[in-house]
């Protein structure tokens, strides 16, 4: 007989009494499939198929469960499956199912619910079953044993870790009763047993072979890898990590863009773990350039039994090609490399970025991989659409967006816009939902007319510098007109001069005759024009010469505050960068900022545009005192050019009557400016000047007094 104790990780559970059901360490939700060459179970989370040949079964058992029914099969080889969630109504057709395709009787057994904690323990293949009689009360699948150790009495085996569980299983203590045989130790007897079948990291020999000094992106440094039959051991100068072979789901061999380098990935389930960080992708970058010579410490006949001509004892070739080429013959497991994708560059990837790290994304025949940071593998049948979204910061970019049938999303961004088409051709021809296909505006033919398509969209930023740049261009506006700047009626003296020269022209007919002489004396005196003077368009040079060096600058905006106090921390964390790259990626800092964070930016912009309009407040009351003092000055300067061409035109007549002294003597001078008034018929008549009555002529200064008032 054996007792056993368990220990449960999750809320620290600790007991003493058996499980009425069998312990499932490990269950994932997946895809079934019966027919009649074979079982075929599709795992949904990792994508592993099992593939069950008719021919294999040995046994078939049906049995009541926790959660329903449940369905065991045994092969010939040792290897057990177990599948649930099957309802009792279906047992009748499966029985029938098996008999008729597979020959084989569906067994119904149940499991022993009496509550004890002493039983027998049997090893069939790959399964630990404690029986209490003829009865199961729990089984145990050996794969997850990931260390046995033992004591006087009692055996521990402890388990790999389920990441995806809230509870589960951590390691379960046997106390073995010793026995009266001679020369057998039960308790090594039941150690032995469990390292034949388990998944044990321990090194149980020498390792087949040693790669020195390996570069490893994730997790990051350098380390040895050395391999050994059942397990991967990495050594770095901090930490160690071992990986069975049975959690490595898949491998991907990956050309690097620059084409000088490889990336080999390791997919990982469970996860390796480092403190609280899970790893489920190993990534080790190679130089393709770097040769290696390879000798496995392993005689030939070993090699060619083992491996079935897969590896050779002697191997040399570059270092990336002799990693993968062991890795695909220990862990027996397909290279996944990129298909007939080939972008605009030429290259077998996409320049993109995800969660603000930038990586490659590559195209897979049957899903997406992005590398490096962190890394992601989507496969087509988990994906539910995709979507090509404008990119955020530019229209040179777009985003490829990708969500899962689980309601995940991923976003790729900052994808150039000549990867648009390659793309879009590749998602087409395997056939994925494309959510904004049915959209005639929204699904365009070229990325041209795509990145015109929702023109419409508000975009916040954007707004805001539109606003900004009107705010500046009228306060240029504003400062140019206090400067002194007419933009109303003026006095265009040009046109003046033109009407007193021709009042007091030489050439005016003076004769006595009543016949065009009254007619012009009938017309009314010519009004002095006023001309409204167009303000000229300014060029934008030309304003910004014009502005004040005093006056207050603009205050910046919470963006800008915050690219000004960051500028150097993303200079230092990218060194090399251009300033086109560094505002990308500071505008994808800016959009994934939290909300409370930016707060703060905003606060700062608003306590700074306050000071600003304190500012320009005492700046406009000061400039307004100043251009008066323009306004006056330029005043007194047009009074003195008036007076000047006063001088100017006092002296024109008196030149014209001295050049004709006998019309000065023996005629009077009429001007245009005299009135005839016609109050009795004949010849009396009455004649009045702007200066006198009584046919007097008036004198010379009282003529221009008269024509400058009106």
């Amino acid at each position: 007989m054996v007792w056993f104790l368990f220990y449960i990780h999750g809320d620290g559970l600790l007991f003493l009494c058996p499980l009425p059901t069998p312990v499932s360490l490990c269950q994932n939700d997946g895809r079934l499939r019966l027919s009649r060459q074979g079982v075929i179970f599709k795992n949904s989370k990792t994508g592993k198929v099992d593939n069950i040949q008719a021919s294999e079964l040995a046994e078939g058992i049906w049995r009541r469960v926790a959660l329903g029914h449940g369905l065991k099969l045994l092969t010939k080889n040792g290897h057990v499956y177990k599948y649930d969630g099957f309802r009792e109504s279906e047992f009748d057709k499966l029985s029938e199912f098996f008999k008729s395709h597979y020959r084989l009787e569906l067994a119904e057994k149940d499991l022993c619910v009496k509550g004890w904690n002493w039983g027998t323990v049997k090893f069939g293949g790959q399964l630990l079953s404690f029986d209490i009689g003829e009865q199961p009360v729990f089984e145990i699948p050996l794969s997850n044993v990931s260390q046995c150790t033992t004591g006087k009495n009692e055996v521990t085996l402890e388990f790999h870790q389920n990441d995806d569980a809230e509870v589960s299983l951590m390691e379960v203590r046997f106390y073995v009763p010793p026995t009266q045989e001679d020369g057998v130790d039960p308790v090594e007897a039941f150690a032995q047993n469990v390292l034949s079948k388990a998944d044990v990291i321990q090194a149980t020999g020498d390792a087949i072979c040693i790669f020195r000094e390996l570069q490893c992106l994730t997790p990051r440094g350098r380390y040895d890898i050395r391999i050994y039959p059942t397990f991967l051991h990495l050594h770095g100068k901090t930490f160690d990590y071992k990986i069975p072979y049975t959690t490595v789901l898949r491998l991907f061999l990956l050309p690097h863009k620059d084409q000088r380098q490889m990336f080999f990935v390791i997919s990982l389930d469970p996860p390796i773990k480092q403190g609280q960080t899970r790893y489920h992708f190993l990534i080790l970058l190679f130089s393709k350039d770097e040769d290696i010579s390879l000798t496995l410490n392993m005689n030939e006949d070993e090699v060619e039994k083992r491996f079935e001509g897969r590896l050779t004892k002697n191997m040399s070739g570059s270092l990336y090609e002799m990693v993968s080429r062991v890795m695909k013959a220990l862990v027996n497991r397909k290279i996944t490399v990129p298909g007939n994708f080939q972008g605009h560059s030429g290259a077998q990837c996409i320049t993109c970025s995800y969660k603000a790290s930038s990586g490659l994304l590559y195209p897979l025949e049957r899903g997406f991989i992005y590398v490096h940071k962190p890394p992601v593998h989507i496969r087509f049948d988990e994906i539910s659409f995709v979507n090509f979204a404008r990119g955020t910061t530019t229209t040179r970019s777009f985003d490829f967006e990708i969500e899962t049938k689980q309601g995940t999303q991923y976003t790729f961004s900052s994808i150039e816009r000549e990867e648009y088409g390659k793309l879009f051709d590749f998602v087409n021809a395997k056939k994925l939902n494309i959510k904004n296909r049915g959209h005639k505006e929204s699904m365009p033919q070229s990325y041209d007319e795509y990145a015109d398509s929702d023109e419409d969209q508000h975009d916040a930023y954007l707004e805001r510098m539109k606003e900004e740049g009107k705010i500046r261009e009228e306060n240029a506006d504003d400062s140019s007109d206090e400067s002194g700047e007419e933009t109303d009626e003026s006095f265009n003296p040009g046109e003046e001069d033109e009407d007193v020269a021709e009042e007091f022209d030489s050439e005016v007919s003076a004769s006595s005759d009543g016949g065009s002489d009254r007619e012009e004396k009938r017309k009314p005196a010519k009004k002095a024009k006023i001309v409204k003077e167009r303000k000229p368009r300014k060029k934008p040079s030309e304003s910004k010469k014009g502005k004040d060096p005093n006056a207050p600058k603009r205050p910046m905006s919470a963006y800008m505050l915050w690219l000004n106090a960051s500028r150097e921390k993303i200079k230092s964390d990218h060194p090399g960068i251009s300033i086109t790259d560094l505002s990308k990626k500071a505008g994808e800092l800016w959009k994934g900022m939290s909300k409370e964070k930016k707060e703060e930016w905003d606060r700062k912009a608003e306590d700074a545009k306050r000071d600003y309009e304190k500012a320009m407040k005492e700046y406009s009351e000061g400039g307004k005192s100043e251009s008066s003092k323009k306004e006056k000055s330029k005043k007194k300067k047009q009074q003195q050019q008036q007076g000047k061409g006063k001088a100017e035109r006092k002296a024109a007549p008196s030149k014209a009557l001295a050049k004709s002294p006998a019309k000065q003597l023996g005629e009077s001078f009429k001007s245009k400016e005299f009135v005839s008034s016609e109050e009795s018929s004949g010849d009396n008549k009455k004649e009045v000047g702007a200066g006198g009555a009584g046919g007097a002529p008036a004198p010379i200064w009282q003529l221009w007094l008269y024509v400058v008032s009106c």
